[in-house]
């Protein structure tokens, strides 16, 4: 029996099935979630979908109603984890992605999890674990599980939108060297189950507010620093700033791709300030540029090798100074 038909067989096992992702939540997580909720329930079984967080603002076109925040109802979260029989963790290689409070309920839990991930080196906290580090998005991996138990019928329209959305949003619109010639042939498989690619497209191209464009332009005309000698491309943003263009979540995703589109550059590093700390998102071109272990190693994050977050409780302009010093060693000339 292959991993997905054990999983199927544990989805119909299961009377109280949860499905959670990680904190600060992006088109993947949101996408998987639902496409996976949508799954469990066009096979005649029912299940909730918990998240530590609000989808950012350029998702507010998906029916994101399905999910219960930890942020805004932990009673309903809690009540959640301790009827479940069975919990998938998605988009997520360790319980401490899902925010503190949420971790403390997952780990509580003596229920058998699931593990459906593409970041390296999982945790083995899972009963059951599908570490796929080659896919683009766990978004890829849903459908792959849609058809490799057998019920690639059951995909339609409203389970292709957020699976097609997480693999779009993940690949960087198809750009990054994660899109294999497979996730090629799930997003046509996609497109025959009716999803119309080109609104999703506009969706997230023509969502922007007036206040975000100008803080990206603020941002790309007053805080980019270039490090010309490593090519390396830098913006820094404070909570005053941010409060200054009337930031909301979501508003920034895009600058660190942005500024690694500058020609010539090998990565960028975009950090802002939220929530008492930085907030650190890295992005870089080609197997030689890695940045995973420089966020593993200094600002508690980690990811992809070429696309990875982090975070650091100094100052603006310390933690400025600190990855203008760890530059060097990480990006030989």
């Amino acid at each position: 029996m292959n991993i997905y038909k054990q999983i199927e067989l544990e989805i119909f096992n299961a009377s109280n099935i949860v499905i959670t992702s990680h904190k600060s939540a992006d088109g993947d997580s949101v996408g998987c979630s639902l496409g996976l909720l949508y799954f469990i329930e066009k096979l005649g079984k029912k299940a909730v979908i918990c998240h530590p967080d609000k989808a950012p603002e350029f998702l507010s076109w998906l029916d994101t109603s399905p999910i219960i925040l930890m942020s805004d109802e932990p009673q309903k979260v809690t009540a959640a984890f301790n009827q479940a029989d069975l919990i998938f963790c998605l988009d997520y290689n360790a319980t401490n992605r899902v925010g503190t409070e949420m971790q403390m309920l997952l780990e509580a839990a003596t229920c058998k999890k699931v593990m459906i991930d593409h970041h390296l080196n999982p945790e083995e906290f899972p009963t059951l674990v599908v570490s796929e580090t080659s896919a683009s998005s766990t978004s890829q991996l849903i459908v792959e599980l849609i058809e490799q138990s057998g019920h690639a019928d059951l995909l339609d329209e409203k389970m292709g939108v957020p699976l097609y959305l997480g693999i779009l949003t993940d690949t960087g619109s198809f750009r990054f060297s994660s899109v294999l010639p497979r996730t090629h042939e799930i997003l046509a498989k996609l497109l025959a189950a009716g999803v119309q690619h080109h609104l999703i497209h506009e969706m997230l191209s023509d969502n922007n507010t007036a206040s975000r464009l100008r803080l990206q332009g603020y941002a790309m005309s007053e805080k980019l620093e270039i490090m010309e000698e490593y090519q390396i491309s830098i913006i820094s943003l404070s909570k005053e700033e941010l409060t200054k263009y009337n930031y909301v979540k979501g508003d920034t995703d895009s600058l660190a791709n942005l500024a690694l589109s500058i020609k010539g550059m090998r990565a960028a590093i975009v950090f802002t300030e939220r929530d008492g700390m930085m907030k650190i998102s890295f992005r870089s071109k080609g197997k030689e540029n890695p940045v995973n272990i420089l966020a593993s190693k200094h600002f508690n994050g980690g990811g992809h090798a070429n696309a990875s977050g982090g975070m650091c409780e100094l100052s603006v302009t310390e933690t400025l100074v600190k990855i203008k010093g760890l530059i060097p060693q990480y990006f030989s000339i």
